[in-house]
């Protein structure tokens, strides 16, 4: 009996490519339960110094049917949802809510300029707003880094709670002390 038949069978009975194609799966299988390389979370780091810091985010011309409901659903809020990056952050609190007034820049006869509260009748349906948020971070030498997501001015984040999801970009970072 011939060890490899004239079908490419090993003793007439195993195909030498099946046996192959075995021998790649198995050892694929031991690569990645025996060799598993680098894993966990980059935020779980010994050493990492981690510190309470305060963002704020400027919320400018959202549209929305009342803004003081959404204004005072917001304060009364404990914390929202923070997603940087298309990465979902976990939540801050809302440290901070203020309402923003909408202006016009009025010419006066003697040449000077005063600010007067917008007429237009659709910015009843329409808010600024500054949101102070609060939490913990990681502090590094590039600034407070949340979720894996470095924060800084000019970040966009996206704030999201019961009834309301929409962007504001950061416009302050204050690290206030360590945790």
């Amino acid at each position: 009996m011939a060890i490899l038949d004239s079908k490419g069978r090993l003793f007439g009975k195993l195909n030498i490519l099946d046996l192959g194609a075995v021998l790649i799966m198995l050892m694929v299988a031991a690569g990645i339960f025996l060799f598993p390389g680098s894993s966990g979370s980059s935020i779980a780091q010994v050493g990492a110094t981690f510190s309470t810091v305060e963002v704020d985010c400027m919320v400018r011309g959202l549209t929305v049917r009342e803004p003081q409901a959404l204004l005072e659903g917001i304060s009364t809020s404990d914390t929202v949802n923070v997603i940087i990056r298309n990465q979902p952050a976990g939540s801050l609190d809302v440290v901070e809510v203020q309402s923003l007034p909408r202006t016009v820049a009025v010419p006066q006869p003697d040449g000077s300029v005063v600010a007067e509260n917008d007429p237009r009748p659709e910015l009843n349906y329409t808010i600024d707003m500054l949101i102070t948020l609060g939490g913990d971070a990681e502090v590094t030498d590039d600034g407070p880094v949340i979720a894996g997501s470095k924060v800084k001015v000019g970040t966009p984040i996206e704030l999201e709670g019961q009834t309301f999801r929409f962007n504001a970009p950061v416009v302050g970072v204050r690290i206030l002390e360590d945790a």
